[in-house]
């Protein structure tokens, strides 16, 4: 019976990651661990910051974290990432995630909520300027 919670996937957003929580990702009753979710979170936000960076980036910042319902073994989540702010040499992205529960009732439930920001770097892993966006190929 799906819960209150029920929502539906963002219409027209690809989302950045999915993935599949297992047994070893939870405690013992099945309920996934908060670290292993922000662990998932913190790549799913480094991807687009690395493309709007065109290299290495570093998590400088969690600016807010809140998990809004509990993950359970066995559930599907989806990770949308929209970059919300882009500084000198940083990004803040925005990280929503969903789970899809009793698939064959197909239950989705916003699950976790977060901001996090990340700093462009080089090669020697010291903060570097962004790289100016080509505006003439972005608006094709």
């Amino acid at each position: 019976m799906p819960s209150d919670h029920h929502t539906e996937l963002p219409a027209g957003k690809m989302p950045e990651l999915r993935i599949m929580p297992m047994p070893a990702d939870a405690n013992m009753h099945g309920d996934v661990f908060g670290g292993w979710i922000m662990a998932q979170v913190d790549i799913a936000g480094s991807l687009p910051a690395a493309r709007r960076a065109n290299g290495r980036v570093a998590t400088v910042a969690v600016n807010s974290f809140l998990f809004k319902h509990p993950v359970f073994v066995g559930d599907v989540l989806t990770f949308y990432v929209d970059i919300i702010k882009v500084g000198k040499t940083s990004i803040t992205v925005s990280v929503e995630v969903y789970a899809e529960r009793n698939r064959l009732q197909a239950e989705i439930v916003k699950v976790t909520e977060a901001i996090l920001t990340y700093v462009a770097t080089d090669e020697k892993r010291k903060p570097r300027l962004l790289p100016a966006l080509d505006v003439a190929s972005s608006s094709n």
